[in-house]
């Protein structure tokens, strides 16, 4: 059974960082794709970044710049570090694997201004 657990939201004012981790269990880490999500409240769910197994990232438009995702394949863990931060930046945000298509429960992200 795939789980993704992610951790570190919280709240920040505009202009901090925060550093989101997801550990995932019951899948072959290394092989699959790893992605970040994030809904606002009233919003769709968007794609922030992502990143192959073989470390090549993309990344949205209005993050580019400001956040990093990375992998540790030994650990199990996708990272997502978020910096200048805004309040647009608000939501929860998901972590998913591609392989199977599992998410996590996300963690909440309040940017304050």
């Amino acid at each position: 059974q795939v789980q993704l657990v992610e951790t570190g939201g919280g709240l920040v004012q505009a202009g901090g960082s925060l550093r989101l981790s997801c550990v995932a269990s019951g899948i072959i880490f290394s092989i699959t794709d790893m992605r970040w999500y994030r809904q606002a409240p009233g919003k769709e769910r968007e794609l922030v970044a992502d990143i192959t197994n073989g470390g090549r990232t993309n990344y949205a438009d209005a993050v580019k710049g400001r956040f990093t995702i990375s992998r540790d394949n030994a650990k199990k863990t996708v990272y997502l570090q978020m910096s200048s931060l805004k309040p647009e930046d608000t939501a929860v945000y998901y972590c998913h694997d591609r392989a199977f298509g599992s998410w996590g429960q996300g963690t909440q992200v309040t940017v304050s201004s």
